[in-house]
């Protein structure tokens, strides 16, 4: 009985495993009908101005790989969300992992940590704009700040989901804490690990778009603002799409690292 029972189940997930060709045929067809819509409501079930059109926003992109702006304002904001990015990652992590190991210490310190997360962040651009004017590293503090609790808690709940049998063993054998790490704790907080950066992609984004919505000579989130004070519907949706589609981007290079880094799992 047991054994038909996960034959099923085998074949219930064989069933939900589509080819790469379904796959990107599907996002095609969503992609291709969802623009379509937009372009054929737009001056006619709405005004244009109002969300503008799919053609006036490509073609606001094209005059802008011309001119020479689309580099100018993309590199700006890529620069400040992948720093700031790798910094939250890196610190939120070993903190998340130097807690998980601190015994006590961490009862003390997890309830100050939950205090400063509940701190609207969006409200702290202002202030570093204040300290750091309005230059690269008040962006980058600003994204860390958006980045680092995503990956303290990821790491920290995987810490705290690590098979305690793995660590009395190597407890047992007297395995220094750097063969811990090395053997036990980074292999099972990956998947974590991963998660949280796919998760803090979007952070990093909104991040470094707020800094620059506060203050910024350069970025997207400039080009955003800027359009609006010009009352330009087309340059504030080409701003936002070009959002998604650096997004979408780095949402693709994190799944090709997850594979990669999964693939004995």
């Amino acid at each position: 009985m047991a054994a038909t029972s996960k034959r099923a189940t085998r074949s219930g997930f064989r069933e939900r495993e589509y080819s790469k060709t379904s796959v990107w045929a599907g996002r095609i067809v969503v992609f291709v009908l969802l623009i379509g819509a937009w372009e054929l409501l737009s001056g006619r079930a709405f005004n244009a101005f109002w969300l503008s059109k799919p053609s006036l926003i490509g073609g606001r992109i094209v005059e802008m790989l011309g001119d020479g702006d689309l580099w100018y304002h993309m590199s700006a904001t890529l620069q400040e969300a992948i720093a700031g990015l790798a910094i939250g990652m890196v610190g939120g992590t070993l903190l998340g992992i130097g807690l998980a190991f601190s015994g006590i210490f961490e009862r003390w310190i997890y309830p100050y940590m939950m205090a400063l997360y509940s701190l609207p962040r969006v409200s702290l651009a202002p202030l570093f704009i204040v300290w750091f004017g309005i230059g690269l590293s008040s962006k980058i503090l600003m994204v860390t700040a958006m980045v680092i609790f995503v990956a303290f808690y990821n790491a920290f709940e995987g810490m705290r989901n690590i098979d305690k049998d793995l660590m009395d063993m190597m407890s047992t054998y007297k395995a220094k804490w750097s063969h811990k790490l090395r053997w036990v704790v980074l292999p099972s907080i990956t998947v974590w690990i991963l998660t949280s950066i796919r998760l803090n992609i979007g952070m990093a984004l909104i991040g470094s778009v707020i800094a620059e919505l506060v203050g910024s000579n350069r970025g997207l989130g400039y080009y955003i603002t800027y359009s609006s004070n010009m009352l330009d519907t087309t340059g504030i949706f080409t701003g936002l799409v070009l959002i998604m589609l650096i997004a979408v981007v780095l949402e693709q290079c994190v799944l090709l690292l997850e594979r990669v880094l999964l693939r004995h799992r």
